[in-house]
Order: structure tokens, then C-alpha cells, then sequence
């Protein structure tokens, strides 16, 4: 994003889309697995994705990873001529797969997925090393088997290296750049 223009270019979190579980207590929402695609409300994601398509504004949820709900506010969102979609388990997902024009697969070494699930859950999420770790090998390492990593599959292209590939990073703003021209 910091290579193109903020202004002509939505981005559309998958996080943002996690279904509500303000009816049950923290400490249930707090034992959910958020790496299953059951946790990720795709059809309002989808429903979203179609409407900005057809040149609708909506109103993308918010979500807090602190209190696992969603707020009762929104972000709007209006039709640009690109919209990134990003998220782990967007290409798990056969509808909204089909939405999109190009589909990227960003690869990451387990022990780089693993050291930033550390980083990400005891800064942003406020959790010790011993939850991190039993939640990494309960269902975020499991989920990633099963549901992530078949997903490459469906990728035009893959970056390997994750975030830190600046040539790939680069191609990627270049081919959004002439999609904008």
C-alpha cells in the first residue's frame, strides 16, 4: 500500500468479516478457533465484494480482537477501481475466489508464521508465550494444513518469502499501478 495511491485503492480485510459472538462470554469467545472458515462471516464478505463491483458503497464491520465482537459501528467503504482483498483463508473460499481478478498466495516459513502469531497475540491481543504457543499448536498451525496451505493451489501468483519479497512486492504495485491507468 505504501507504493500506491491510498486514494484509488480500497482494501478489504477478511478479519473485519469475523462473525459476531457478543452473545456469548469472553472467555468462550476467547476459546474460539478464528483460523476455521467457519469463523469468517464469506457471505457478507462476498455480498460486499459484489456490491463495491457494481459501484455500491458499504459499510464494512469492525472487529475488535480484544473483545472477540464486532463493533456497532462501520468503516465505509466506497467503490474503487482496485480493491485488495487480503486475508489467510480468502482462497479457501469458492464464491469469493471467483470475484476476484487476480488471486496472489503470500508463502511464509512455518517458524516466520509462528514468530509473528508471538509477536501479533502478545502485543496486539494480550496474551503470554504458553497461550500463544497452545493456541499456534491447537488450531492455527492445524488450520493452516488444512485449509491455507490447499488453498495455493487456486493462486495466479505466489510470493515466497511472505512480506519481505521486495521484488515481488514490487511486480504486485506495478501490476495494480497499470490497472489504475
Amino acid at each position: 500500500m505504501e507504493r500506491l495511491p491510498m486514494e484509488k485503492v480500497a482494501v478489504i480485510p477478511q478479519d473485519n468479516y469475523y462473525k459476531d459472538h457478543s452473545h456469548i462470554s469472553l472467555e468462550e469467545r476467547q476459546q474460539l478457533n478464528f483460523d476455521h472458515p467457519s469463523a469468517i462471516e464469506f457471505e457478507l464478505l462476498v455480498e460486499h465484494l459484489k456490491n463495491l463491483k457494481q459501484g455500491t458503497s458499504i459499510g464494512m464491520p469492525m472487529y475488535s480482537y480484544l473483545t472477540c465482537m464486532r463493533s456497532e459501528e462501520t468503516i465505509k467503504i466506497n467503490p474503487m477501481n482496485v480493491v485488495i482483498v487480503e486475508g489467510i483463508l480468502i482462497m479457501s473460499q469458492e464464491k469469493l475466489r471467483n470475484l476476484l481478478d487476480i488471486k496472489v498466495f503470500v508463502d511464509a516459513e512455518a517458524d516466520d508464521r509462528l514468530v509473528r502469531c508471538i509477536h501479533r497475540d502478545i502485543l496486539e491481543r494480550g496474551r503470554n508465550v504458553r497461550e500463544v504457543l497452545e493456541r499456534y499448536e491447537g488450531s492455527v498451525k492445524p488450520m493452516h494444513e488444512q485449509f491455507i496451505e490447499p488453498s495455493k493451489k487456486f493462486a495466479d501468483i505466489i510470493v515466497p518469502q511472505g512480506g519481505t519479497n521486495e521484488v515481488a512486492i514490487e511486480v504486485l504495485a506495478t501490476m495494480v499501478l497499470s490497472k489504475l491507468k
